[in-house]
């Protein structure tokens, strides 16, 4: 349920709210909050709660220590795993300067402007992700170590399973904040799990996906254990993946999933960085079914884009390159910019490859472009893309492509 801001007002009222958690991210996705009490909950919806600028990474604000947190009082949703007499809601905010204005490296506001230049063309984007993860098991200090919660492998159950019950936790929780998971299961490597959620507007996966993050966190340092969400926590063992499906619609009804990808794919070394944003990113791709050249094919799991035939008709496609250090609202205003692009320049899609391009002759490999193979690399495309340069604030270009 989207709620108004008499809505919340009201529900605070009468729910026995005793603290509202006022939620942003930094630069990189990390999620941050402040807690208020609700007598100032109406201020904060008229004005705006300050937050020091200068003590949130990549928040450069112009000399202006103070940044305003204003709530958006469609995502609020309760905490469950806090208690029931007294309270505890949480709503994401925007960022702003003091006259109102948006502050230029908020993320959320990034992506609700792609939302808007894409609704400007009659155009609709939904997201889906599906997002992978170890757990660890901690010492007797709550410390994590490089033990996994167990030894099982892709789509085993219990007792090798031994995520089964945490996984439940997760799902049931999520469910009460009002986020739908799909499905869940045990992934290749020992105490790596997956969850899948179905598709949403963009701003909605975007927030979704950072809840995800924190409840998946919560819930295991509930069990004893540390969830891990780095793209390759331990070399020789399978990287763990954001990946990302793509729906697009229109106003005239055209067919435009083919041009998004390819104006996808024209970009996305440009935008790796953003996808991919740690060193250790780069040690998950081109192994374990992670990509490594800009291909796509309607099943192999090798490619850059897997678009699987559609049996009810509603075409989708999978990008599967972005790893969960990925802010997600960074990446998908990304997305939807150059899927824009592909659409305005009308850029065709090429063929498919079928195959296991891990498996496959150099002859057929030296068709395909690479993306970046090293963080540098990325970084350095990054910072020289006219792309890049004119959808992004050149603070947050400079946080990413100079650290």
């Amino acid at each position: 349920m989207k709620y108004s801001v008499s809505e919340v007002i009201q529900y605070v009222r009468e729910e026995d709210v005793k603290f509202i958690r006022l939620a942003f991210c930094d630069i990189y996705g990390n999620q941050k909050n402040m807690a208020i009490m609700p007598y100032e909950l109406e201020r904060a919806f008229r004005l705006g709660m300050p937050v020091d600028a200068s003590a949130i990474t990549g928040f450069d604000a112009d000399n202006a220590s103070d940044l305003f947190l204003h709530p958006d009082p469609s995502t609020l949703t309760q905490l469950p795993w806090r208690p029931e007499s007294g309270r505890v809601v949480r709503m994401f905010c925007n960022v702003t300067h003091a006259d109102g204005t948006p502050y230029c490296a908020d993320c959320r506001h990034l992506l609700e402007e792609a939302v808007s230049k894409a609704a400007d063309c009659g155009i609709k984007f939904r997201f889906g992700t599906s997002m992978e993860f170890y757990l660890f098991k901690t010492d007797e200090d709550g410390t994590p170590t490089a033990v996994p919660h167990d030894n099982a492998g892709y789509m085993d159950i219990a007792p090798a399973d031994k995520g089964e019950n945490v996984r439940r936790e997760i799902q049931l929780t999520l469910e009460r904040m009002g986020i739908q998971p799909e499905s869940s299961h045990h992934e290749e490597g020992p105490g790596q799990n997956e969850i899948d959620f179905v598709s949403a507007e963009p701003l909605s996966c975007a927030d979704n996906a950072v809840t995800f993050i924190s409840v998946v966190k919560t819930i295991a340092a509930r069990n004893g254990l540390f969830a891990d969400f780095s793209p390759k926590p331990v070399i020789g063992l399978p990287g763990s993946g954001l990946h990302i499906s793509i729906e697009v619609t229109s106003e005239d009804n055209r067919d435009l999933l083919d041009n998004v990808i390819a104006g996808i794919m024209d970009k996305i070394s440009d935008m790796t960085v953003f996808l991919d944003p740690v060193a250790n990113s780069y040690e998950r791709l081109g192994r374990d079914k992670a990509p490594r050249f800009i291909s796509w094919s309607a099943g192999d799991r090798s490619h850059l884009f897997r678009i699987p035939p559609a049996p009810d008709g509603a075409r989708t496609a999978e990008l599967r390159s972005p790893d969960p250090t990925a802010n997600p609202y960074i990446a998908l205003a990304l997305l939807i910019y150059a899927g824009l692009h592909g659409i305005k320049e009308q850029l065709k899609l090429s063929d498919a490859c079928d195959i296991d391009l891990y498996l496959a002759n150099e002859d057929i490999i030296n068709r395909f472009s690479k993306l970046p193979s090293n963080i540098e690399k990325a970084r350095k495309l990054a910072y020289e893309s006219s792309f890049i340069n004119e959808i992004l604030p050149e603070s947050l270009i400079r946080h990413y492509c100079e650290c």
